[in-house]
């Protein structure tokens, strides 16, 4: 059996272990990296997802510290017009590309094994690399640590088995087939009806409209409502900065001044932080999934909406949901898009003997959270300090889970600043926009560094009340 020895043996070769190697690649000089995948290409699970999703922020926030994303430029059309650019999921895949074959690999302490199983488990120094195409096994050594970049992968609609039980002559298709309708010998669809609430459902929602499909003929089966962040605050130009920094100030004085996380909501909202897109319904999902008004505009459109809980049972005649059942129209088409990107799973410590977990460092960024590990683990002496910095934060599901996220985030954020070395490595990243701006600001600018001491000011308060916010009740709609 052949065999390898490696410094760091990364378990994933997605957005998450491409920004760890490729910050390690330049915090740790002496160390060898090797990524093992599934896949055939870089990249994750974005070489299984829909041709036509992109990302959700600005592509200036997203993937490795070394290497741009897009050109920084500004949409023209479209419901994204006047912001910062956002890859397509064909762009994402292609720039990960680039990202091994044109920056890891050439430094010849990278090693990629695509097609192929890691077994030995998270924590074995000596597991082994076997090929999914042949079945051919590498014997390793790891010599410092296993990284696990897959604990927290999204799953998407195209790899993912439906919940819900399928009767025969039910057309169900995932959102990837949906550009190839134009040659499917199935007659064409006289209904649509879009199976999920989370961000995938809004992007077919969106698609389907401005593809050409009639408002009236799509069925949205929505168990729950969701917050959306105004894409308008992610913006990392200047231009953009009262809406940027100016709301975080907004979404700080929120959180200090909320007696309820149904009140801070609420309070977001009158802010123009969050969106609802129906606003006669109390959302009680919260995923971090940014929106742009056009886009909410757009999905006000469908309002046949079916509010039921979740799918049981797809029948010819019927859906079958949980609190009840709807009739099916002939020649509907079913689209799942119930695979959740954003899966609940027990938060670990990051740092663990002999292995690091990826998970966020900071929501909803998990680039910028992979990157700061890398650098922490190359520049620090033991696992209790490098978790001290990098606690780990857990991702909300429903809005009760909003405030720790935010406390945890602000927490890491809080110490980041008072470590030198930190605080210069987050304010050079590329993947901290904000730090950024805020670095460029000229002191004489005395409207701007008003709404920074505004910031500073409520963050301190706001921290105070999110204890209470966690424990107070939330209404459910």
């Amino acid at each position: 059996m052949p065999q390898l020895e490696t410094d760091y043996l990364i378990i994933g070769a997605g957005a998450s272990g491409l920004a760890f190697a490729d910050t390690l690649l330049d915090e740790a000089p002496d160390a060898h990296i090797t990524l093992v995948d599934r896949h055939g290409k870089p990249g994750g699970h974005w070489n299984d997802a829909y041709s036509f999703v992109n990302l959700h922020q600005p592509s200036a926030f997203y993937g490795v510290n070394s290497l741009p994303l897009g050109a920084n430029r500004k949409d023209t059309v479209g419901a994204n017009a006047g912001f910062y650019e956002l890859a397509s999921g064909p762009e994402v895949a292609g720039y990960f590309n680039t990202v091994m074959n044109q920056r890891l690999l050439p430094s010849g302490r990278v090693a990629y094994h695509p097609m192929s199983d890691w077994q030995g488990g998270v924590d074995d120094a000596g597991g082994r690399i076997v090929s999914i195409l042949s079945g051919a096994e590498t014997a390793v050594t790891v010599r410092r640590k296993v990284v696990n970049a897959a604990y927290a992968s999204p799953r998407v609609p195209s790899t993912h088995k439906p919940k819900f039980t399928l009767a025969d002559g039910v057309r169900l298709v995932p959102p990837n087939a949906l550009v190839q309708l134009w040659h499917s010998p199935a007659p064409r669809p006289t209904q649509f009806v879009i199976v999920g609430a989370g961000k995938t459902a809004m992007d077919v929602g969106v698609w389907l409209l401005n593809s050409g499909a009639p408002a009236e003929a799509i069925q949205w089966v929505m168990p729950r409502d969701s917050w959306l962040i105004n894409r308008a605050t992610t913006q990392p130009g200047m231009e953009f900065f009262h809406q940027s920094i100016g709301g975080q100030a907004a979404q700080m004085e929120a959180l200090a001044q909320a007696t309820s996380v149904q009140d801070l909501f609420l309070r977001l909202e009158a802010a123009q932080q969050m969106f609802r897109i129906y606003p006669d319904q109390v959302p009680t999902m919260f995923h971090y999934a940014t929106i742009s008004q056009g886009e909410v505009a757009l999905l006000r459109q469908i309002t046949r909406v079916i509010r039921l809980g979740h799918l049981r049972a797809l029948e010819p005649a019927q859906m079958v949901l949980a609190q009840g059942t709807v009739p099916v129209a002939p020649g509907t088409l079913f689209i799942d898009c119930t695979a959740s990107a954003v899966e609940p799973r027990p938060i670990q410590p990051i740092f663990q003997d002999g292995q690091i977990v990826l998970q966020l460092v900071r929501a909803p960024l998990p680039t910028f959270s992979a990157a700061l590990t890398a650098f922490v683990e190359a520049h620090y002496p033991d696992d209790a300090t490098k978790n001290s910095l990098c606690q780990t934060v857990p991702f909300p599901d429903g809005v009760e889970g909003y405030p720790a996220s935010v406390a945890v985030s602000m927490m890491n954020q809080f110490k980041w600043s008072q470590d030198k070395a930190l605080r210069q490595w987050v304010r050079s990243s590329r993947l901290d926009g904000f730090g950024n701006m805020i670095a460029a600001l000229d002191p004489a600018d005395t409207e701007k560094m008003a709404v920074l001491a505004r910031f500073k000011q409520s963050a301190q308060a706001a921290m105070a009340n999110v204890p209470r916010l966690m424990g107070a009740p939330t209404a459910r709609a």
